[in-house]
């Protein structure tokens, strides 16, 4: 049997334990929040280690990235400074695969989902760079919304190389400040403070990470797509009331929920028994597409 453990710095109400069959292989997927408490959740991955098949790391990045360049985020090292023998991931390896492949390829071609000319908001780039790129490939007309939503700055980005050229002068900074500061941890990712709402008036489609969305969304959604990963049945169930048409996300469903990135990736990573180092970003998409693995898309209100 398998195991893979995401720890996570966001709330423990979010916790869940999922056993299921992938390949033929049992597999136990656990989630399991500190509720921002960075030395419960060091102490629960020292006390994983060598005893699971890969740890995720939720709610914290270990890398931000704009185009090659990779900037390590202190806070992130220091969680897990303490494990020695289990991989650690933190889904950067699906959101520069999978990510890609499901906007490029799998939903124009498999579920009639174009992007092109659509009015897309990304609430974050630099820990989503690999679905950046996608959304400008596919020829969307996309707006990063690093700076409004990390930061709270309005200062919107519309291209590729502007992301890349703030990012190589604000980020060797920014990931050195308290990671506290720049993503909602613990209780704050139950919040809910509308921010720039006309942003989300813009866009047709929101995407990235859903605790930037969650936290920042207005009540009025309606007509929306929301494309995104670490959907509860409540979340969902919020998304309607507030009108989202239609809600994807980049992992299927699992007994109520769709698992974050990281999760994903240590499901490969335990299935395949190698490193993230050591898997190419066609061989991440070969083994969810060989375990079945789809996004899920559903229509949450008519049009």
């Amino acid at each position: 049997m398998k195991r893979v453990v995401s720890v996570s710095l966001g709330s423990s109400t979010r916790d869940k334990r999922v056993e299921t069959e992938i390949l033929g292989e049992r597999v136990v997927i656990e989630r399991i929040g500190t509720d921002g408490n960075t030395a419960r959740y060091r102490a629960l991955v020292e006390e994983l280690d060598g005893r699971v098949d890969a740890i995720g790391m939720g709610g914290i990045d270990l890398y931000l990235r704009a185009g090659r360049a990779r900037y390590q985020v202190r806070d992130a090292v220091r969680l897990i400074r303490g494990v020695r023998h289990t991989p650690v991931v933190d889904g950067g390896g699906i959101k520069n695969s999978w990510e890609k492949y499901l906007i490029l390829e799998y939903l124009p071609k498999e579920a009639g989902i174009s992007f092109k000319d659509r009015r897309v908001l990304l609430v974050s780039s630099v820990d989503r760079y690999g679905m950046a790129e996608a959304f400008t490939q596919a020829g969307a007309k996309t707006l990063f919304g690093d700076f409004y939503f990390a930061l709270g700055v309005p200062i919107p980005m519309r291209s590729l190389a502007t992301v890349r050229l703030l990012a190589a002068c604000l980020l060797p900074v920014f990931t050195k400040l308290p990671f506290q500061l720049l993503y909602p941890t613990g209780g704050k990712q139950e919040q809910n403070t509308p921010r720039f709402p006309h942003l989300f008036r813009w866009a047709e489609v929101l995407a990235g990470d859903f605790h930037f969305i969650r936290r920042y969304m207005p009540g009025d959604l309606r007509g929306k797509t929301i494309l995104t990963q670490t959907v509860t049945r409540e979340d969902t169930e919020e998304l309607r009331r507030r009108g989202t048409r239609t809600l994807i996300t980049v992992s299927p469903e699992m007994d109520g929920r769709s698992f974050a990135t990281n999760v994903l990736e240590g499901i490969v990573l335990a299935l395949s028994g190698r490193r993230s180092e050591d898997l190419r970003p066609e061989e991440y998409v070969a083994w969810l597409l060989r375990a079945g693995f789809r996004p899920r898309i559903e229509t949450l209100t008519p049009a």
